[in-house]
């Protein structure tokens, strides 16, 4: 493909890129309006199923004992199924409804978490970036890329829960660069968030890529964090990744 001009383009000031990790959630599509649709779905499964627990706990009320639940127990925070699950066994143990429920609640929010509609950039640059680079997944969600049918064009793929850490600590992108078996310096990782991705990647040696979908300016505690480059789409993504070929 033809290589544009970015404004935002950094030098690179490493070797030459040989693999590409992707952030998922915010990065290949938007998650915020998933997640709700996945919980009302939830909810309305368990008004039929479990109607003592919706009658004591709505919605909010469940995400705010999650959010507790995850200050007490920040292990819980590195796997968020774990930590759903973990809220509502304990809801249901407090209104003494069948626990045996709850596996079947969470297998339908899980399903529903994974009807996700990728950005229209995923389609098109996904499978011409696999024929440049080695491509992987980073995520400290719950995503699963062979149920959502993305799972083909990464050689790699991996969540935070796996390992115990989760993103911006450097051990998860040093696995992943082992994975790929590849140095960190010849890795770029996209990500949608400043300190997880963006931080969290150069720390640990890699590339950090800022994939800003919006324009929406960094949070002031952020304004220190430099990417090696801010982009707009994955269109942008290629031709960062082709002028950097380049100069190499």
């Amino acid at each position: 493909m033809k290589c544009l001009k970015l404004l935002t383009m950094k030098l690179p000031r490493r070797q030459t890129i040989r693999a590409v990790l992707f952030d998922l959630d915010d990065t290949l599509w938007p998650i915020v309006p998933v997640i709700l649709r996945a919980e009302a779905l939830m909810h309305d499964w368990l008004s039929q199923h479990a109607p003592t627990v919706t009658q004591r706990y709505s919605i909010a009320a469940l995400r705010e004992r999650r959010s507790e639940l995850m200050a007490q127990h920040p292990h819980l925070a590195i796997d968020l199924r774990a930590l759903r699950h973990a809220g509502l066994t304990e809801a249901f143990l407090a209104c003494d409804a069948d626990l045996s429920k709850v596996d079947a609640a969470i297998a339908l929010f899980s399903d529903a978490r994974n009807q996700v509609t990728p950005y229209e950039d995923v389609a098109i640059c996904l499978p011409r970036l696999a024929e440049r680079f080695t491509l992987g997944s980073l995520t400290n969600g719950g995503a699963d890329l062979e149920a959502i049918g993305l799972a083909h064009h990464f050689s790699v793929s991996i969540a935070a829960h796996q390992l115990g850490r989760a993103k911006p600590d450097p051990t998860v992108f040093h696995a992943a660069c082992t994975a790929l078996g590849l140095p960190p310096e010849q890795v770029a990782y996209v990500g949608d968030d400043l300190r997880l991705d963006v931080e969290g990647a150069q720390n640990a040696g890699l590339l950090g890529i800022w994939l800003k979908r919006d324009d929406a300016p960094a949070a002031a505690d952020y304004a220190h964090i430099q990417p090696d480059a801010s982009l707009r789409n994955l269109h942008e993504l290629e031709s960062w990744l082709c002028m950097n070929d380049m100069e190499h």
